[in-house]
């Protein structure tokens, strides 16, 4: 059934000239299990935004945006680290160099930790400090205060989680940690609804829920990581051992790390930054709308897991066809998946798009915030779109090693553009509808600055320069 549905999925975008069955069936290979993973790691926050809504209220909404904040800025400094772990993995086991790949991982780990637990040992100890630089009244600051407190020691089990996941990315198997994620994701819900309605916890429960299940996947990696499997599958073809770790050089090792991961930390983190002196704005507005755009951007977020698949296609299928000297098949593929992407987040958009008041009365129950909501959401909706292509987009870039252009558009979108949209709330009579505008800039000045590198081919000459160099 599974077979014939994706069959004539692949018939009706090749007739409609949006991509062609091969290369459909080549791109869906590639993407379906990073898809699954993001919706598995992304509905992990959503679903306790919606059940704290119901539970607490607007006031916890917002409490939960302001240390989502902190959340996001910690998780991706992890993730840059991450980037630069399956880069050395991949390259160590391509090489067939096993051991060296095996201290890489151990060596990352390592220093995922030395990262992690200052920033955890801050956020546990200042939370309220923290929180109230973004400003808000004290029901929501508590509420923020509390989460981040208990939140915080998940990303010790966060960070290795990373670590982990690329590294069975860097060996080939994207299977084995999307399964492990999806696992995660349903222990969470679990585990939150448990505390939060059957206990009454509210904003606590759902932080707890999200830091045990976190450790329990962290745990269940580590079976992978030395070398045991998973009912007959799963083990880490590079696991982590005494001996190898004995054979690592950890200075240069470290030092190898930091020196790949440094420009990927640096980026995410100065992407997540923008989100302070947005939520401040927001909260300039009250609650409600603190609530409005914190749901917008998670709805956004959780949609948004479609690129993570796209792109990691994109960037695969792009650098194979360079690497084997086809410019042309690099920029068919190109092509093919912005098209792809295009589609697949105006079917999206146009579903959130119709159901965006019922959508808004998921996260919160006071119709009150459901109106000053859906509008938000609906904003949302439009910006994905942008966001899925400029995923695509950013992916070929990536796969031909252009890789600074993007990061440019990304800064320039959000800090050139968005922010000073979302600032004319303040200083003009626009109010708060100016951030659904920012919603929408952020989005849409990258995603069209990306496309038209694509379309210059000035990529191709760069990727080329990069496999001459090889």
């Amino acid at each position: 059934m599974a077979g014939r549905l994706r069959d004539a999925l692949a018939g009706a975008l090749d007739r409609a000239g949006v991509i062609d069955r091969l290369r459909f069936h080549e791109t869906l290979d590639l993407a379906w299990p990073r898809i699954v993973t993001g919706l598995a790691i992304m509905s992990k926050s959503t679903v306790d935004l919606a059940m704290v809504g119901w539970d607490v209220g607007a006031a916890a909404v917002a409490g939960l945006a302001f240390a989502n904040a902190y959340w996001q800025v910690g998780k991706y400094l992890g993730i840059g680290l991450a980037g630069g772990t399956v880069t050395l993995v991949s390259q160590a086991y391509g090489a067939e160099a096993y051991d060296r790949a095996s201290a890489i991982v151990a060596v990352s780990l390592v220093v995922a930790l030395a990262i992690a637990a200052p920033i955890v040992a801050v956020y546990a100890a200042f939370a309220p400090t923290l929180v109230a630089v973004l400003g808000s009244t004290p029901e929501p600051l508590g509420h923020a205060a509390t989460y981040l407190a208990l939140v915080a020691p998940a990303l010790l089990f966060e960070y290795p989680n990373l670590i982990a996941s690329r590294t069975y990315a860097g060996v080939g198997d994207t299977l084995t940690p999307m399964w492990i994620r999806a696992g995660g994701a349903a222990l969470n819900i679990v585990l939150s609804a448990t505390l939060i309605f059957g206990y009454g916890l509210g904003v606590a429960g759902a932080a707890l829920g999200t830091t045990l299940s976190t450790g329990v996947v962290a745990l269940v990696f580590v079976w992978g990581l030395a070398g045991r499997s998973y009912a007959g599958r799963g083990a880490c073809p590079v696991a982590v051992s005494r001996a190898t770790t004995r054979l690592a050089d950890v200075p240069a090792l470290a030092h190898r790390l930091l020196a790949v991961s440094a420009p990927l930390m640096a980026r995410r983190t100065a992407e997540m930054l923008v989100a302070f002196p947005l939520v401040a704005i927001a909260a300039t507005f009250g609650p409600a709308v603190v609530a409005a755009y914190e749901v917008a951007r998670r709805v956004r977020t959780l949609l948004d897991s479609f690129s993570w698949g796209f792109s990691i296609a994109a960037s695969t299928l792009v650098g194979q066809s360079l690497g084997a000297d086809d410019v042309t098949a690099a920029e068919g593929y190109a092509r093919a998946i912005i098209r792809l992407s295009a589609t697949v987040y105006v079917v999206a958009a146009a579903v959130v798009l119709l159901l965006a008041p019922w959508i808004a009365g998921l996260f919160v129950a006071d119709p009150a915030v459901v109106s000053v909501a859906t509008p938000f959401v609906a904003a949302a909706a439009v910006s994905v779109v942008f966001l899925g292509v400029d995923g695509s987009a950013t992916g070929t870039l990536r796969g031909a090693g252009d890789t600074r252009y993007p990061f440019v558009t990304s800064l320039f979108g959000r800090y050139a553009c968005a922010l000073p949209v979302a600032v004319l709330g303040l200083v003009t009579a626009l109010g708060p509808g100016v951030l659904m505008a920012a919603l929408v800039v952020e989005t849409l000045v990258p995603a069209g600055l990306n496309v038209a590198r694509v379309r210059s081919n000035r990529w191709q000459a760069i990727g080329r320069a990069h496999v001459a160099a090889d």
